[in-house]
């Protein structure tokens, strides 16, 4: 049984921590809409079946990882855009009179907690995709004779470093 964008859509929310302000429709949106960037990066040929949201053929768990880390990336990249407007535009962090005090967030640092957040998760996404590349690579050629097996073979080398 292939692999449903739903279903991956719905892991990447639970590692989240089920966010309030997202939900799993959006996160299957986007991943529809980039496994050609998923194929792009592992040289893959991943399809969609528009039916069912069903993929061409199953991911492994290496591609899987590396599917939920594009997102990841993509996320934080949003976060960090709406910190750096809604930064622009609050300039108070904290206001004190008679007695009661009111404090609003930083946006500044929000912003650069999740600007690590995304610079980490990018930083994990590029060795994933590095690991995934050199254990999924063949070789194109492979040059020598391993037909003949060395009982049968009759040549002569001078190559014995003994004498």
């Amino acid at each position: 049984m292939a692999a449903k964008i739903v279903d991956i859509a719905d892991e990447i929310h639970r590692e989240l921590g089920n966010p309030t302000d997202l939900s799993v429709p959006p996160i299957s949106y986007w991943l529809t809409t980039n496994l050609g960037q998923l194929n792009n990066l592992l040289n893959l040929t991943l399809t969609l079946d528009e039916d069912n949201l069903e993929l061409s053929t199953d991911l492994d768990d290496q591609q899987k990882v590396i599917f939920k880390k594009l997102y990841f990336v993509h996320y934080y990249n949003t976060k960090v855009r709406a910190t750096l407007g809604a930064a622009s535009t609050d300039s108070v962090v904290e206001v004190s009179s008679d007695g009661a005090r009111v404090r609003k967030i930083n946006k500044n640092e929000l912003s650069k907690t999740y600007l690590s957040a995304k610079k980490s998760e990018q930083e994990e996404l590029d060795k994933l995709v590095t690991a995934y590349k050199i254990t999924a690579s063949k070789p194109i050629q492979v040059a020598g004779d391993d037909t003949v097996s060395e009982a049968n073979n009759t040549r002569s080398y001078d190559f014995n470093r003994q004498k």
